[in-house]
Parts: C-alpha cells; structure tokens; sequence
C-alpha cells in the first residue's frame, strides 16, 4: 500500500497531484502534472549510493561462488578447443577471400599482367629447385660428414679398448710372474727354512736421507 503512491507518479502521463496543484495555483491543468516531470522524480523504494549500508550487512564481506576444479579445467579445455576451431575457420575463410580476389583481380587484368604472373611463377618454380637442390646437397654432406665422425669414433674407441686390453694383458702377465713367489702349501715348508737360513733384522734407524744409521744385532 505503501508503494502505491510512488507507482501512480512513476506512470507515464499526467497524473493528479493535489498538493502540488494546491501549491502552485491555478493553471491550465489544475491538479494535475505531467508524468516523468522533475517535479515527479520515480521513487522505488532504494538507497542513494550515499546512504550508509543497513547493521544486518554492515560487516558481511561478499565472496566469490565456489569453483569446481574439474568443472573448471573441462570448460577451459572447451573454451580453447572453441578458440582453435574458430581461429581455424576464420583462416579458412580468410584464405579463401584472398584467392578469390586474386583470381578477380587476375581475370580482369591485362594479357601482360597474366604473362608477367606466369613469368614469375616459373622464376619462383626454378628458384624453389634450386634450393631445393642446394638443400639436398648439404644435407647430403652432413650425413656423409656425420657418418665420418661416427667412424672416426669407433675406431677411436676401438682403439683405446685395445690398449686398455693391451695394458691388462701385461698386468696379468705380470702378476703370473709374481705369482711365482707366492708361498703356497706346497712351498711353504721349504720358505720357512730359507727364511730360517737367512735371518733379517728390520729393527733399524734411518737419517733423512734414507741411510741406517743404527741396527740392533740379532739375538
């Protein structure tokens, strides 16, 4: 009920006021003013942006809607799949307004613009071969030069294995030769007696130039 009065200002055409008829006097059309006038300013029952907020929702702080991740992550795929598509199209169809106006354009020229398009279509023709040609050239000596190191590596990896085989083949050669020595059951009585016959005494002083310079005697 309380709207009412705001609503009857609000429509369109002259509507009756009598306070302000009464106010202003009289007129031509007394007690009545026109809709959407200044005097009638459309009331709706808010807030200007200066009035302050209401005490339910002075400390409400607002907050985004929660987000799916999964959701989220599937319309982002969609999304670019769209973008892709339609990037694809609008190439298409650009592609193809170009070479439609080109042919146009070429229908509608001259003997001598022909004749000078099929001149440089065959130079671009010939040149494309030759770099093409030029092309297949290079590639062909870098797999020739590639092939080349390969080769240069595994000779010289073969090489070092041989020597590395080599070096092995003298250092068990010499620990046969050294083996010779080794005390073995079979031996060991006959060291123990050479060791007996030749005593060694190791108790000794040396100078720093390495020479003995006391030993005690053996008992």
């Amino acid at each position: 009920a309380a709207m009412l009065p705001a609503l009857r200002r609000c429509r369109p055409g002259p509507v009756p006021l009598p306070a302000l008829a009464a106010a202003l006097g009289p007129g031509p059309f007394p007690g009545l003013c026109p809709g959407w006038s200044p005097r009638a300013v459309p009331a709706r029952g808010r807030k200007t942006r200066h009035d302050p907020p209401a005490k339910s929702k002075a400390g409400r702080v607002k907050l985004p809607p929660p987000v799916d991740p999964e959701e989220l992550l599937v319309v982002l795929e969609r999304y670019r799949q769209h973008r892709l598509v339609l990037s694809a199209l609008r190439a298409e169809f650009r592609a193809e307004v170009l070479q439609r106006k080109q042919e146009e354009r070429l229908a509608e020229g001259s003997v001598e613009e022909l004749e000078e398009h099929r001149r440089l279509m065959a130079w671009n023709e010939e040149e494309n071969a030759r770099q093409r040609a030029r092309r297949e050239e290079r590639l062909r000596k870098e797999e020739e030069e590639q092939k080349r190191r390969k080769l240069e590596i595994a000779e010289e990896r073969a090489r070092k294995m041989e020597a590395f085989l080599e070096e092995k083949e003298k250092e068990v050669l010499q620990l046969q030769e050294e083996a010779k020595n080794f005390i073995t059951p079979e031996n060991l009585e006959a060291r123990i007696e050479e060791c007996l016959d030749n005593p060694r005494n190791y108790n000794f002083a040396i100078d720093k130039d390495g020479r003995i310079v006391k030993r005690t005697v053996l008992s």
